[in-house]
C-alpha cells in the first residue's frame, strides 16, 4: 500500500516598510533611484558611522503586531547578525534575536471546500525590525555581478510564521491575509513585484499521523503567488520521491526556478549559531510604554473584516462584489467616497467590478495604482442616469478617466458626446437603417425578434452610440 505524506509549511515573510527614510539613517527609501544614489556612510558599512534608530519603523512594526494578535515586547533590542556576502556592506545585518518586538500571534485564513469555505488559525512564532541589504545585479554576458545598495538599510519587518500551514492554498491564503491587513495599515504597499514583501518558504513533508517534523528546506527567489504555488508543489514531490528511493533530504536553502519549474541548492542552511549573534553595541535598547502601545492602537484604521461586516449591513451589494472591492483598501475607498456623493453603492460596485477591473488586468496594474477619483466617478455615473450619455458612451469615457482623471461632464461637453434627443434626427436615422437592411425588416416582419436586435446595432453606429438604445427599439418597432 502506498504511503501518504503530509506537508508542513511555514513562512518567513518580510516586508519593506513604507517610512520615506531608512531605519538607522536619513536616505530615501523610494523604488527605483538610480544604482548607488540613497546611500551614505551608514548604510554603506563606513568605518565611524553610527545608527540612528527611525521611530516610524517601530511605530509601524507596532501596529502589524496589534493587527495579526500579537504581544508586543516593550522592553526589546538589536542584534548584529554576521555573515559574509557582497550585498551586505558591514559583513553583519542589524536584526533582533533575543527579544523580537512581537511574539505569539495569529491570523484567521479562509481557504475553499466542497461545502463552503474552511477557516483556520494560523499562528505567528514572532515578527521583529531589521534592515534590507542591498541588490546584487548579475551580469551573464559579462560573467560579472555589480551592486546596487539603495536597497541597503530600507527597513523590514519579517513575521515568522509557526508551521501550521500544510497546502499551498493555505500558504496563499495566509499571505494574502498578512498583505491586505498590512496594506490598510499603511504599513506597506506590499508589491511582490518591486520586491517590498518577499516569502520565503520552509517545507518537509513526513508520512500522514507522524508526529515529528521532516527535515525541512528553505525556498527562496520567489516573487509572486504563482512562483510561490508551483515551488511549494515542487519542492514536496522531490522530497517524497528522496525518502520513497530510500535517500535522505537534506537541511539546505534552495533557489526556485519558476521558468524551469525547478529549484536547485544554494547553500546548506544556517542555524541561528553559524551567525554568531550579539547585542548591537550601537544602538540602545528600545522602550515601547504602555501609553505609546495605546496611541497606535487607537490610531489603527477599520481593517478588512470589519470593513466587510459594515457593507453587509450598510450598502446591500453581493458578498462576492464587497469581497472583491474590500481586497483593496484603496478601492475600498473609491468605493464609499463615491457613495457620499449621491451614486448608487450597486451602480459603483458594478463600475469597479466590471470596467476597473478589466483595465486593471489589461495594463498589469494593481488596485492601488487607480488614480481617478470619486468625484469624477460619481459624476459619470450621474451622466448615465440622467441620460445624458449612453452606457456605450460611457465606457468610452471612462477609458479615458481611468488613464487622465478627466471630468467626465467637461470631456462629454468638449467632445460633443451628450445623448441625441432630437426626434427628427433619431427618426431620419432609424428610417434610412430600415430602408438600408431589407433582408433583416422582413426576418422581424417574418416572426424573427432577433432581427430587430441587428437594426438597433447599426442605428446606434450611425449614430456614433449618442442614442438612446431603448429610444430607438420603440422607435424601430413603430415604425416597421
Amino acid at each position: 500500500m502506498a504511503k501518504e505524506y503530509e506537508t508542513v509549511i511555514g513562512l518567513e515573510v518580510h516586508v519593506e516598510l513604507a517610512t520615506k527614510t531608512k531605519i538607522f539613517c536619513g536616505c530615501s527609501t523610494a523604488f527605483g533611484g538610480a544604482p548607488n544614489t540613497h546611500t551614505c556612510p551608514v548604510c554603506t558599512g563606513m568605518p565611524g558611522s553610527l545608527p540612528v534608530l527611525n521611530r516610524q519603523v517601530v511605530e509601524y512594526a507596532v501596529a502589524v503586531g496589534l493587527a495579526t494578535n500579537c504581544s508586543i515586547t516593550q522592553h526589546c533590542k538589536f542584534d548584529r547578525k554576521n555573515y559574509f556576502y557582497p550585498d551586505n556592506p558591514q559583513n553583519y545585518q542589524i536584526s533582533q534575536l533575543y527579544l523580537p518586538i512581537c511574539r505569539n500571534g495569529y491570523v484567521e485564513i479562509e481557504t475553499p471546500e466542497d461545502d463552503g469555505l474552511k477557516r483556520k488559525r494560523i499562528g505567528i512564532h514572532e515578527i521583529h525590525m531589521e534592515e534590507d541589504a542591498g541588490k546584487l545585479i548579475h551580469d551573464d554576458w559579462e560573467g560579472s555581478s555589480l551592486v546596487d545598495y539603495n536597497r541597503s538599510g530600507v527597513p523590514l519587518i519579517e513575521i515568522v510564521s509557526e508551521p501550521d500551514m500544510r497546502n499551498a492554498d493555505e500558504v496563499i491564503a495566509y499571505l494574502e491575509k498578512l498583505r491586505t491587513t498590512i496594506q490598510y495599515l499603511g504599513a506597506s504597499d506590499c508589491k511582490l513585484q518591486e520586491g517590498s514583501m518577499r516569502a520565503d518558504v520552509n517545507i518537509s513533508v513526513r508520512e500522514m499521523g507522524a508526529a515529528e517534523f521532516g527535515t525541512r528546506t528553505e525556498m527562496k527567489n520567489l516573487n509572486s503567488f504563482h512562483a510561490i504555488m508551483h515551488a511549494i508543489e515542487g519542492e514536496r514531490a522531490r522530497q517524497i520521491d528522496l525518502i520513497e528511493s530510500g535517500e535522505k533530504v537534506v537541511q539546505e536553502t534552495r533557489r526556485w526556478d519558476d521558468q524551469k519549474g525547478m529549484s536547485y541548492a544554494m547553500r546548506s542552511k544556517e542555524d541561528a549559531q553559524d551567525y554568531r549573534y550579539f547585542p548591537d553595541p550601537d544602538l540602545v535598547p528600545v522602550y515601547i510604554s504602555d501609553e505609546w502601545i495605546a496611541r497606535v492602537r487607537a490610531n489603527q484604521p477599520e481593517l478588512r473584516e470589519a470593513k466587510m461586516k459594515r457593507y453587509r449591513e450598510s450598502f446591500g451589494i453581493p458578498d462576492y462584489d464587497i469581497r472583491i472591492i474590500t481586497d483593496s483598501k484603496h478601492m475600498a475607498d473609491l468605493f464609499e467616497e463615491t457613495v457620499a456623493l449621491g451614486a448608487q453603492p450597486k451602480k459603483v460596485s458594478n463600475w469597479l467590478m466590471v470596467e476597473t477591473l478589466r483595465i486593471l488586468k489589461e495594463r498589469e496594474m494593481d488596485a492601488q495604482d487607480i488614480g481617478f477619483s470619486p468625484k469624477h466617478l460619481a459624476a459619470l455615473i450621474a451622466l448615465v442616469d440622467q441620460k445624458a450619455i449612453t452606457t456605450t458612451v460611457a465606457k468610452e469615457v471612462f477609458e479615458v478617466m481611468f488613464a487622465e482623471d478627466v471630468d467626465p461632464v467637461a470631456y462629454v461637453e468638449e467632445k460633443g458626446l451628450k445623448t441625441v434627443n432630437d426626434e427628427s434626427e433619431l427618426r431620419r436615422t432609424v428610417e434610412q437603417v430600415i430602408a438600408d437592411n431589407p433582408q433583416s425588416v422582413a426576418d422581424y416582419r417574418n416572426g424573427k425578434e432577433k432581427a430587430i436586435g441587428f437594426l438597433v446595432g447599426q442605428t446606434m453606429k450611425a449614430m456614433k452610440g449618442k442614442a438612446d438604445p431603448t429610444g430607438v427599439n420603440k422607435l424601430l418597432k413603430e415604425l416597421l
